[in-house]
């Protein structure tokens, strides 16, 4: 296939027949291409704008990089993985927590950079041994604690920072995006986080025009009058033009961070292709380990230039299961919009615009669902609790990442949060291994039921456990 650049035009190239599947390497009419392009971008348009503006970096940056990351992912992948590279919440702890220790944009960048060096490393091991090096390392007690305490981890960011600015638009956002959520369907309930934000924007506004200014914390800072939506920097921007960019800068205290989420994107991508791969008819078992290394050196490219990583998107699996249209040429087509929109200041100053209130409603239910896919992951996994030897673990590393407990090396250097809850999980569940009895160790495989058939026919397969980027 080379590059996957090359697709045959399935029948007529309207309409697929009943029951019939657009392969990767299959296109339907370069017409009706572009528009599944332009659905696929609508799709991540939500979390992938939400993520850049939490982490406080230029969202224009973040949607341009996010098409020319996915365009290095399917040149990897040879386009036999339709996917679509987007920007990770699962970083929004991680730069919360640097911009808390006194870290700027660079050295939240910089921590990522090498967040994304770890996966693409991580992708080449696994092509060179197998999945189950991942397994043995981490399995689904691990993964469904790092993933839980990263998310949960959040929850301070959003009752500190965001839902005070505006209560009661946050209310109303919480409210109507979570009935997004639960009872659209098909299309319309993927961009749930969309609708959201475009509920929350026109809130705003009306509660400018009927209540006026609104007293309270704009931004984290004291209380103070304010607009509630302020769109002057819509008008000043310009139409057409480059975002802003920056190097990173390296801190150790930063990298430890942030490293921890490593685990989570492996986790994710695992769990990305297989499903991409069951959908498709197409065992992707031989791409895992160079989807991981595409994801990295995506993550590395954007934030070698100032902008956020970039991971797999469950939002545009969710619509080619819905379309049935797998077509890679679709996901170029995405790509080529992502990049025209990320050339257009004013697409990223109503981004940046968007009100606090708005965030607080999004954040609270986002977050949340962050956190609650660890346990998903433990359920896809069969983890038993009541095992000491994967309770004690999980349970005090979840409460040492979310409570934010430390440990003071010096006056210089500390660990707390994410990493030490990460190292604690890691670390004691290994050491409790080696030395629990026989009888604890045989409750639980090794492998993650979500990925375990990788490696092992005899392995049932469960559903795999997806955590947002």
């Amino acid at each position: 296939m080379g590059f996957g650049l090359r697709w045959t035009l399935h029948g007529d190239g309207r309409t697929p027949a009943p029951g019939a599947v657009v392969r990767p390497d299959e296109r339907l009419s370069w017409p009706r291409t572009a528009g599944l392009g332009a659905q696929h971008v609508v799709a991540m348009f939500g979390a992938s704008f939400v993520s850049p503006v939490l982490m406080g970096l230029d969202p224009n940056l973040a949607i341009m990089m996010s098409g020319i990351a996915t365009a290095v992912f399917l040149l990897a992948t040879r386009g036999r993985v339709p996917s679509y590279l987007g920007c990770s919440l699962s970083f929004v702890g991680v730069a919360a927590a640097i911009r808390a220790g006194g870290g700027d944009s660079a050295v939240v960048t910089g921590a990522v950079f090498v967040v994304g060096a770890a996966l693409f490393l991580a992708g080449l091991a696994v092509q060179r041994f197998g999945a189950r090096i991942i397994h043995a390392a981490m399995p689904p007690v691990v993964t469904g604690a790092v993933v839980m305490l990263i998310g949960f981890n959040l929850a301070p960011v959003t009752a500190a920072t965001y839902w005070p600015q505006d209560q009661w638009t946050a209310l109303l956002t919480m409210l109507f995006t979570g009935l997004a959520v639960v009872c659209l369907r098909g299309f319309w309930s993927r961009i749930a986080i969309f609708l959201g934000l475009v509920f929350g924007y026109g809130i705003s506004w009306v509660f400018d025009l009927v209540f006026g200014k609104i007293h309270s914390p704009a931004g984290g800072t004291e209380a103070v009058d304010h607009w509630r939506l302020d769109l002057s920097g819509v008008g000043e921007a310009d139409w057409i033009g480059l975002p802003n960019l920056h190097g990173p800068s390296f801190q150790w205290s930063a990298i430890l961070i942030a490293l921890p989420v490593v685990i989570a994107l492996i986790a994710e991508n695992a769990g990305h292709i297989k499903a991409v791969g069951e959908m498709t008819g197409d065992p992707l078992d031989d791409k895992l380990g160079t989807a991981i290394a595409a994801d990295g050196a995506a993550s590395m490219l954007s934030t070698a230039v100032g902008g956020p990583p970039n991971t797999t998107y469950s939002e545009n699996i969710g619509v080619m299961a819905a379309t049935r249209v797998y077509s890679t040429a679709a996901y170029w087509a995405a790509a080529g919009f992502a990049l025209l929109f990320g050339l257009c200041p004013k697409f990223g100053a109503v981004v940046a615009a968007i009100p606090g209130g708005v965030l607080g409603g999004i954040t609270v239910i986002l977050y949340g669902m962050i956190g609650l896919l660890g346990a998903q992951i433990w359920l896809n996994g069969r983890v038993d609790l009541r095992n000491p030897l994967n309770l004690v673990p999980a349970a005090a590393g979840i409460i040492i990442g979310v409570g934010g407990v430390k440990l003071h090396f010096s006056d210089s250097f500390e660990l707390g949060g994410i990493a030490l809850g990460t190292i604690v999980v890691i670390t004691g569940y290994h050491a409790l291994r080696y030395f629990a009895p026989e009888h604890l160790k045989r409750q639980e495989p090794l492998l993650d039921s979500g990925t375990s058939d990788y490696d092992s026919a005899e392995e049932p397969a469960g559903e795999p456990g997806d955590k947002r980027g």
